[in-house]
């Protein structure tokens, strides 16, 4: 069944106004020049533009964006199977229909273990609704294969991740992978920074496993951890070397409220 999915989070969490939504990554951007690197992943945050959009506009500025990119986000809503690939189908965006790559998404749920063919759960989750203006503010002739995680099994995520790069290994299209994640929510200041720099160390490692301990074990508050492993794991099958953080900063940042924030990072694989 081909589904056409409608944006859940257009005008909330960023304007669903084709034009209004360009003027407002213009404003989001840093206008200085960088060369383009040509990424196996980035990591970028999912909050409304007018707080994490300086992150995410950061990271999309930095790389090559290719034809195919492969989205893994939380699921927040609970609800589908506990890895949620959406197979076929059409997401209707501000900028443009943005097509399912079918046959890579297929090629992912055979390779793994858990992933399984879902739509239900992407229909209402925006954390990787909001990836997706920014990538087609760069290049409008995309498709995409979005991954729903809601599962907490390590070995889940690192079956997941090896699937994927498999997948991607094998298939005659340049892939970007995303991990979309926030960091830390709700704590002062001082403790998100001190939290979501043990996290971001971790990714700066590539080792997911040190990721999944540490924000376990310090009960790191990023709700996108399980997607972050799986993408790490993709992203070393793949012969990433290299991690590079672009941007972080806080909902206290834009806010200025240094009580309660939310952290976010931007972070390129390659």
């Amino acid at each position: 069944m081909s589904v056409l999915r409608k944006p859940a989070v257009a005008g909330y969490f960023y304007p669903k106004d084709p034009i209004r939504l360009a003027e407002m990554i213009e404003r989001l951007l840093d206008k200085s020049p960088s060369p383009l690197i040509k990424a196996i992943s980035v990591v970028s945050p999912h909050a409304g533009y007018m707080y994490s959009g300086y992150v995410a506009a950061s990271v999309y500025a930095r790389v090559y964006i290719p034809e195919v990119i492969v989205i893994l986000g939380p699921n927040h809503t609970g609800v589908g199977a506990s890895i949620a690939v959406m197979d076929s189908g059409i997401w209707s965006m501000p900028f443009g229909d943005v097509p399912i790559e079918e046959e890579l998404a297929e090629s992912i749920i055979n390779y793994s273990q858990y992933a399984e063919s879902d739509y239900t759960a992407h229909l209402a989750e925006h954390s990787i609704e909001v990836q997706i203006p920014f990538i087609q503010y760069f290049k409008r002739d995309i498709s995409i294969v979005p991954i729903a995680v809601g599962t907490r099994s390590y070995k889940a995520c690192e079956d997941l991740g090896k699937a994927i790069a498999k997948a991607v290994k094998e298939y005659p299209k340049d892939t970007l992978i995303v991990s979309s994640t926030d960091l830390t929510h709700y704590e002062s200041q001082k403790v998100a920074m001190r939290k979501d720099q043990m996290a971001i160390s971790a990714i700066l490692e590539l080792n997911p496993l040190k990721l999944y301990k540490t924000v376990m074990e310090n009960n790191i508050t990023m709700c996108g951890v399980m997607p972050t492993v799986a993408t790490l794991e993709a992203s070393l099958d793949m012969g990433a070397s290299k991690a590079e953080l672009v941007k972080y900063m806080t909902s206290g940042d834009v806010t200025g409220d240094f009580d309660q924030v939310v952290g976010y990072a931007g972070i390129i694989i390659y």
